[in-house]
C-alpha cells in the first residue's frame, strides 16, 4: 500500500476539518426557514466564510479522492474520521480553551482506534470480486435508506434535537461517495474519461455530494457544532466501509483476533469522536441568532422560535 494513501487520508482531514468549522460558523447565522432547503445554500454563498470553508471541504474531497484511488476505501475511511482532531485543533484556538484530561484522551482514543482497526482487519481491495449488480444495488439502496430514515426521525423533533440525526445521515451518504469515488477511479483507469462519463457513478457521486452538503449544512444551522459534528464523523466511515465491502469487495480479516481488534478500535473510534464533539473547546455557535448552546432563539413570548 501506497504512504501515499496515509499522507492524502490525512492531508484530507485537515482540510475537511477545519472547512466544518468555519461552515458550521456562517451556517449558524442562516435563518431557521432555510434548514433542509436549497435556498439554504444560496443564501451560504454570500458570506465569505462559508465559501472558504467550502474551498476548504473541496481540497479535502479532492485529497480523498487521490486517495482512494490508491487504496480501499476501508482503509481511507477511518483515516477521513481523523478530521475531528484538526477540526477541535481550530476550535481550541478559537475557542482559548484547553484540551485537559478528556481532550487528549479523545485524541489518543481516536488515532489509537483507527490505528487498531487498520492494523487488526488489514483491510484489502479485491479488483478481481464479482459483485452482481442485485447485491450492488440492495447495498446502496438500504444506504440510502438509512439516510432517508434519519432525516425522517430529525423532522419529528424539536429543532434543537436535529442536528445529530441530519448529520448522520449525511454522513451515510458521504461514506457512499467515498465508495463511489473508488469505483469511479476504477472506471477511470479501465476505460478513460470518455468511459467514465457515460457510466451512473459521477453523476451519483455530484447527487449525494449535494445532498449531502444540504443536510451538514442544516445541521450546522441548526445546533452547536459539538451536536453535528460527532454524529458526522463517526456515520461516514462506518457507512464507508460497510459499503466497500458489500459492493466493492473489499475484505478485511475475520479470525476471532482480528474481529476482536476491529471492534475495539472502531468502537474507541467512535467513542472517542462523541468524547471529543462535547468538548468544551468546541464553539457552541447560534442558530439563527440564538441562544447560547444553540438553542432556537426566542420570540416575544419568551418561547423557543420553531422552524417555518
Amino acid at each position: 500500500m501506497p504512504i501515499l494513501v496515509y499522507v492524502y487520508g490525512l492531508a484530507a482531514s485537515c482540510f475537511l476539518g477545519v472547512g466544518f468549522v468555519l461552515q458550521q460558523d456562517a451556517a449558524a447565522r442562516a435563518p431557521l426557514g432555510d434548514i433542509l432547503s436549497f435556498r439554504l445554500l444560496l443564501d451560504l454563498m454570500k458570506v465569505p466564510r462559508w465559501l472558504l470553508g467550502i474551498a476548504f471541504m473541496v481540497v479535502g474531497q479532492l485529497l480523498s479522492a487521490l486517495a482512494l484511488s490508491l487504496g480501499d476505501v476501508s482503509r481511507v475511511a477511518p483515516l477521513l474520521a481523523t478530521n475531528l482532531l484538526f477540526a477541535m485543533a481550530l476550535a481550541r484556538r478559537i475557542s482559548g480553551q484547553r484540551l485537559g484530561r478528556t481532550g487528549w484522551a479523545g485524541v489518543v482514543m481516536l488515532s489509537g482506534g483507527v490505528a487498531v482497526f487498520v492494523a487488526a482487519g488489514s483491510p484489502q481491495g479485491n479488483d478481481d470480486a464479482q459483485i452482481g449488480p442485485l447485491r450492488r444495488w440492495l447495498v446502496i439502496g438500504a444506504v440510502l435508506a438509512v439516510a432517508l430514515l434519519m432525516v425522517m426521525i430529525a423532522r419529528h423533533l424539536r429543532l434543537a434535537e436535529e442536528p445529530p440525526w441530519l448529520a448522520a445521515g449525511a454522513g451515510v451518504l458521504y461514506g457512499l461517495q467515498d465508495a463511489l469515488t473508488r469505483d469511479a477511479s476504477t472506471v477511470l483507469e479501465e476505460s478513460g474519461i470518455g468511459g467514465l462519463i457515460t457510466t451512473w457513478q459521477p453523476y451519483t457521486i455530484v447527487t449525494s455530494a449535494v445532498v449531502g452538503l444540504v443536510l451538514v449544512q442544516s445541521a450546522f444551522e441548526a445546533g452547536p457544532l459539538r451536536q453535528s459534528l460527532p454524529a458526522l464523523t463517526a456515520a461516514n466511515p462506518l457507512s464507508g466501509i460497510a459499503c466497500s465491502i458489500g459492493f466493492l469487495g473489499d475484505t478485511v480479516r475475520v479470525t476471532p483476533l482480528a474481529l476482536t481488534g476491529e471492534i475495539v478500535g472502531l468502537g474507541a473510534a467512535v467513542s472517542a469522536i462523541f468524547l471529543l464533539g462535547r468538548h468544551p473547546a468546541m464553539p457552541t455557535g447560534s442558530s439563527g441568532g440564538g441562544g447560547a448552546e444553540g438553542e432556537p432563539a426566542a420570540d416575544g413570548s419568551g418561547q423557543p422560535q420553531q422552524r417555518n
